[in-house]
């Protein structure tokens, strides 16, 4: 495993999942990057029911201003933005992004870096998530020697059985799941939990959509589990 401080190459559904779940992990190695899958605007100015509880007119509008959001949440953890073009499904009913475009974009971006370890969501519920944990467990594993680390999809984690159905998805495809604990130390978490809630307000669009008391599991322990394949999974 890499040591601790070095940086990671975090995947994220959306513009906000990787910091809510795992901001306090970027946050303790720096310069990591936040690459983002589903960051597209879509051609028409689209409104859909989250953007208006977001308080957004239309899709442009609240594309605009979630990129902004994102970029201003990730410097406040010392870590840079990459945005994908891939299209959020809110937004892409008639042209969903296919696993295997999403794998073939992360692949350039993993190739382009040369990180040495890798951080991606465990793909809980989301139809998104799950399709860019399953797109990144593709591009890892065409070099498994890549350290690989799944992160909990936060608030998603809550739900009933779903980590638990996830991590015993991975043990029947051969990829064994082990809690962190060498690749970052939980007292160095711990001590950057006050950038994670400096980066967690920047959302300011998406904390007014989920309400009050509709975010408390982004400040709850973060979970982390590193990958390993006992055989190569496709």
């Amino acid at each position: 495993m890499p040591h601790a401080d070095e940086p990671l190459l975090v995947i994220s559904p959306h513009l906000d999942d990787a910091v809510f779940s795992c901001g306090a992990a970027v946050a303790a190695a720096p310069d990591s990057i936040v690459c983002t899958v589903f960051a597209g605007v879509p051609h028409d100015a689209l409104v859909t029911d989250w953007d208006t509880q977001c308080g957004f007119a239309n899709a442009h509008q609240a594309m605009r201003a979630r990129h902004a959001e994102d970029s201003a949440a990730l410097d406040a953890l010392g870590a840079r933005p990459i945005h994908l073009g891939f299209l959020d499904s809110q937004y892409a009913d008639d042209s969903p992004a296919t696993r295997d475009e999403i794998t073939t974009a992360l692949l350039d971006v993993i190739r382009a870096r040369a990180y040495r370890a890798l951080a991606i969501p465990l793909g809980l519920f989301h139809s998104d998530h799950d399709l860019v944990h399953r797109a990144c467990r593709e591009a890892w594993l065409v070099d498994p020697s890549l350290a690989c680390i799944a992160y909990e999809d936060a608030l998603y984690r809550r739900m009933d059985g779903l980590v638990q159905t996830c991590l015993a998805e991975l043990s029947g495809r051969g990829i064994i799941a082990t809690p962190v604990s060498e690749r970052i130390d939980t007292a160095a978490l711990d001590r950057h939990q006050e950038a994670k809630q400096r980066a967690v307000s920047r959302y300011i669009s998406q904390l007014k959509a989920f309400g009050p008391k509709g975010y408390d599991d982004v400040f709850a322990p973060e979970r982390l589990w590193t990958l390993q394949p006992t055989h190569h999974d496709r």
